[in-house]
């Protein structure tokens, strides 16, 4: 299945917003991902199927300097299992590294093995845990880094595999 991932739009909001709440017990208002849109310097794009141009996941993340977080990658559950979620992240690395970051952080639940297993199959690594981060359950956070390339002098910049694909 072919999709295009592009910059979210105001008009993707009840769609980013639908898939938040489908996907987490914890999960943000649409006044959070509306400050995202108005001015944060963000990477915050959505994934969008052809041929209706449905809205089918998001992923969000700022960089700071050097270092980057990842806040956010989400895949409607009934587009699960299709790479999606593994093509938004190595886009977004791949964007991260064009801006000269060479770090990227994430928190993810220690229960997510669905997250952990594509973190893990993108380089990042346990580096620490975060005691009783998350509400609704209660649940530590396990605080993962992955070390981007950064090119020197104009060389091509690498962030992910895209041979996984």
């Amino acid at each position: 299945m072919t999709a295009l991932l592009r910059p979210a739009t105001e008009s993707d909001l009840n769609d980013v917003v639908r898939i938040e709440r489908s996907c987490f017990a914890d999960p943000w208002s649409e006044e959070s991902f509306r400050r995202l849109l108005a001015g944060h310097p963000a990477i915050f794009q959505v994934l969008v199927l052809p041929p209706e141009n449905q809205v089918a996941g998001y992923v969000i993340a700022f960089a700071v300097g050097e270092d980057a977080e990842l806040l956010n990658v989400a895949v409607e559950p009934r587009f699960r299992g299709k790479g999606f979620a593994g093509q938004m992240l190595d886009a977004v690395l791949i964007e991260l590294a064009t801006l000269g970051v060479r770090a990227a952080f994430l928190e993810v639940r220690e229960s997510n093995r669905a997250a952990l297993g594509l973190y893990g199959s993108r380089g990042f690594k346990e580096i620490g845990r975060r005691q009783n981060y998350y509400r609704r359950p209660v649940e530590d956070a396990l605080v993962m880094r992955r070390i981007l390339e950064v090119a020197e002098d104009g060389e091509e910049r690498k962030a992910g595999s895209f041979a996984d694909r």
